[in-house]
């Protein structure tokens, strides 16, 4: 119960924050989570996107988070720097309540492997 604990107290520690900075303080919800990692993945911050690359970075925000988990493994960053992943395991199913929290996880340790303070 401990580690569900200390989850949702970094994930609303993470949320609060990356909304300050990112929205006005409107809450960001997961999915703009996972479009920011995917930016962030791409690395290039300055340029709007069109929405089908959004969808893109959103996919590239996922495959990032599930790779430490086996389901995805980086292949090469094509010519304009996008990068490509390969599916190496399919996705377990999950219901909705249990994705939510893998990806939780799965984004807190992204942010804490790069050294954000939670």
């Amino acid at each position: 119960m401990a580690r569900d604990t200390e989850l949702k107290a970094r994930w609303e520690k993470l949320q609060a924050d990356l909304s300050e900075r990112f929205a006005d303080g409107d809450t960001l919800d997961l999915d703009a989570i996972i479009y920011l990692i995917g930016v962030q993945e791409l690395g290039q911050f300055h340029r709007r996107f069109k929405k089908d690359e959004k969808l893109d970075l959103m996919h590239i925000g996922i495959c990032r988070l599930l790779e430490p988990y086996g389901y995805y493994e980086f292949e090469y960053f094509d010519d304009e720097g996008w990068p490509h992943y390969r599916l190496l395991e399919p996705l377990p199913v999950l219901k909705a309540g249990e994705q939510s929290v893998l990806m939780k996880e799965a984004i807190v340790t992204y942010f804490l492997e790069n050294d954000y303070p939670l």
